[in-house]
């Protein structure tokens, strides 16, 4: 079976959100980090070279698939910032009718710039998703 490729790892993650180039996208994500660190009550680590990952979890899927990942986390993308709402979107229906201006894909949470969005409603959302992920894979 295939390993993940991406993988938390000692990274510095003030070394990574300072090296990115956009001065605004730079300071979006020191905002993102801020609220995910306030909900999950966790300290930032990097998966890989490019995610800022939140806490973390083990699952196990009845095809035997198994590995761990994070609760949330978000990457600073050239087109956008990426934020992962690990629980996808289903349960968040009305919560996304208030949020602003997004895209979506099935875990992934696509903004432009902060000022896009309403941070109470995705404060909500992370912390919804989160709490279903620790309830499920306790």
């Amino acid at each position: 079976m295939a390993e993940l490729k991406t993988r938390q790892n000692n990274k510095s993650v003030r070394q990574f959100i300072d090296g990115v180039e956009d001065k605004k996208k730079r300071e979006d994500c020191k905002v993102i980090l801020k609220l995910m660190e306030e909900v999950t009550k966790s300290k930032p680590k990097m998966w890989g070279d490019s995610i800022v990952g939140f806490g973390n979890y083990h699952y196990e899927y009845e095809s035997g698939r198994e590995g761990d990942w994070f609760l949330t986390g978000f990457s600073p993308r050239k087109q956008n910032l990426t934020l992962y709402i690990m629980s996808g979107f289903k349960e968040h229906s009305e919560l996304l009718k208030n949020l602003g201006k997004y895209k979506t894909s099935k875990a992934c949470l696509y903004i432009n710039k902060i000022e896009d969005i309403n941070l109470d409603i995705l404060k909500k959302m992370i912390s919804k998703s989160v709490e279903r992920l620790v309830e499920k894979y306790p």
